[in-house]
């Protein structure tokens, strides 16, 4: 029976026997973070090399060097459009300055215009008004009249002093207007001057105005009279109507 046992554990069909060393676990741990540690350096090792060898870092470099040449372009872009917005804004207060100096000018010019043909009218008045040849004194020149409505009459002249070589003395006066015509049928004159005002000039005088007189009046006369500062009459013209 021994004999048995002996030849069983010596045989091929004895039962087998395994040894192991027991270790803490924290060692077992620290052994297992190691191991993966190592093989996760060996597997990026693996993919930097494989990368590497298939190009794709140069293109990553390339990728950053268009990428940075790009942003450049676009901040010189930038650059250029701020300049561009202050001159088209500077261009347009120029554009809007000028156009208010065009409409201060046209507005100037429209003026002068009509400065110009009130002096071209004063001119013509004053060409028909020119004094006839005679000696010194007043005169009325260029009696103008004109109904502009019932009862209404607007006139104008221009009253003159000549001198006679020495020096010409202020003229003190009164310019009167006396209007006739005919009223229910019978000459009708007015008992008094329809205008009557102070006169005071050296050289010349225009006088203009509005008369006004009856409505059932129809107007055929208009005189006027230039009186000095005695009442004595120096010139007076009349016109019909």
């Amino acid at each position: 029976m021994r004999w048995r046992l002996l030849r069983r554990r010596l045989s091929i069909s004895a039962p087998r026997m395994a040894v192991r060393s027991h270790l803490p676990w924290p060692l077992r741990w620290a052994v297992a973070a190691l191991v993966l540690g190592f093989s996760a350096a060996l597997a990026l090792w693996a993919f930097e090399f494989g990368r590497n060898i298939a190009g794709l870092n140069q293109g990553a470099d390339r990728l950053n060097e268009t990428l940075m040449h790009t942003r450049e372009q676009l901040a010189q872009v930038r650059e250029e459009r701020d300049r561009a917005q202050s001159v088209a804004n500077s261009a347009d207060s120029l554009l809007k300055a000028e156009r208010v100096t065009q409409q201060r000018l046209a507005e100037q010019v429209k003026a002068l215009e009509a400065e110009n043909l009130a002096l071209k009218d004063d001119l013509g008045f004053f060409e028909r008004l020119l004094p006839a040849t005679g000696g010194a004194g007043v005169s009325v020149r260029g009696l103008q009249g004109e109904l502009t409505g019932a009862g209404q009459l607007r006139y104008q002249l221009l009253v003159m002093q000549r001198a006679d070589g020495r020096i010409q003395s202020e003229f003190l006066g009164r310019f009167e207007l006396w209007l006739s015509g005919i009223r229910d049928g019978k000459p009708w004159t007015d008992s008094s001057p329809v205008v009557a005002r102070p006169l005071q000039f050296k050289q010349y005088s225009r006088v203009e105005g509005v008369a006004r007189c009856p409505t059932d009046v129809q107007l055929r006369t208009v005189q006027v009279r230039v009186l000095d500062s005695t009442g004595s009459v120096r010139a007076s013209q009349s016109l019909k109507l």
